[in-house]
């Protein structure tokens, strides 16, 4: 097999061809089709998270297999792998759990610590083949392209899993959706299907074309902080702000547009910090929280409103396994609108 391994932190990655992998026990292996690129590659290539004040959260590692937005073949079956056989094509739940942690327990397992995400802790989909622990991490994805369906698997279930904590929306509570980058524009067609009308705001006037473009009717220009200050007096602020960016800027953005007893999810992970007077806290009533990936049970809904058509696809960029590097350059150079999905041959 072949496999695109992190070296130096942001040097190319280096091809390298070893063993391909035997599943033992419930263990499946793949055969990459299609695996996307997100903005959490770049940080784990580059190294680290940026968390203010000049610190740094140093992640990177060398001979690590990025690519978590995975959609492949079954091409074998460990011999207790059970509801799966070879020939299958799957989208992979790639957040995967110890199973055991009070987390696991939960049905939490994005959340366990340090757990086997793959991609992450373990070796993901920048490679010819994946190793997956269990059947119970692939999902059907009915009748969508395989590069799109790559995607749901980061890019669909994070938009989906944060605008499901929103919960039960009266009509006069306004959402805003903070970037129209490749998890924004899936969050702004799940929002859509969800009988939500967002207001979408970005930096980017290419970026706001393009939600306007899915049916969009009031977007805004994120750069200018008096159009939070619009937002806030046309709505009477609203109910809730999702930050698909997670940078200082867009996250004081976010909370100059909220209502008191508004709810900040914060998504992105660009970085930097967020200074607050405490008082303010109480005073508003305002939840800030933050939303990591999504659970089993939210993939699951999400494929299924996947299968029964319900969600617009967004724009995918396909490219060669191979330009991998490429790939990530150009979405740290801010050049991709929508989501690039690298196509293994």
């Amino acid at each position: 097999m072949l496999s695109y391994q992190t070296g130096a932190p942001g040097a190319p990655l280096l091809e390298v061809e070893s063993e391909t992998p035997v599943p033992t026990g419930s263990e499946v292996l793949i055969k990459t089709v299609a695996c996307g690129v997100c903005h959490s590659d770049i940080h784990l290539h580059d190294g680290g998270f940026e968390l203010g004040g000049g610190k740094i959260l140093n992640v990177g590692r060398e001979g690590h297999v990025l690519g978590h937005e995975i959609f492949g073949e079954v091409i074998a079956v460990g011999p207790d792998a059970q509801d799966v056989a070879v020939g299958d094509r799957r989208v992979v739940y790639p957040w995967i759990g110890c199973g055991e942690c009070a987390v696991c327990l939960r049905g939490e397992e994005h959340l366990c610590t340090p757990g086997r995400a793959l991609g992450i802790v373990a070796a993901g989909g920048f490679a010819t083949h994946v190793l997956i622990p269990h059947s119970r991490y692939l999902f059907d994805k009915g009748e969508v392209p395989d590069a799109l369906a790559a995607t749901y698997g980061c890019s669909g279930l994070t938009a989906y899993a944060a605008i499901k904590k929103l919960g039960e929306l009266n009509p006069a509570d306004e959402v805003v959706i903070i970037g129209a980058g490749g998890v924004g524009m899936m969050a702004i067609q799940i929002s859509m299907a969800l009988g939500i009308d967002p207001i979408v705001v970005d930096i980017d006037p290419t970026k706001l074309e393009a939600a306007q473009r899915l049916g969009v009717s009031r977007t805004f220009d994120s750069s200018d902080m008096d159009s939070a200050k619009a937002i806030r007096k046309a709505s009477g602020g609203v109910y809730a702000a999702l930050d698909f960016v997670g940078a200082e800027s867009s996250v004081n953005y976010g909370l100059a547009t909220l209502r008191k007893g508004g709810m900040l999810l914060v998504v992105g992970l660009f970085g930097g910090s967020l200074s607050l007077p405490i008082p303010f806290l109480p005073m508003n009533a305002r939840l800030i929280q933050g939303s990591y990936v999504g659970s089993p049970e939210d993939m699951a809904e999400l494929m299924a409103m996947v299968r029964e058509g319900k969600i617009a696809p967004i724009d995918i960029h396909e490219r060669p396994l191979s330009e991998a590097s490429a790939a990530l350059e150009d979405l740290k150079q801010g050049k991709v609108e929508g989501r690039q999905v690298l196509i293994s041959d």
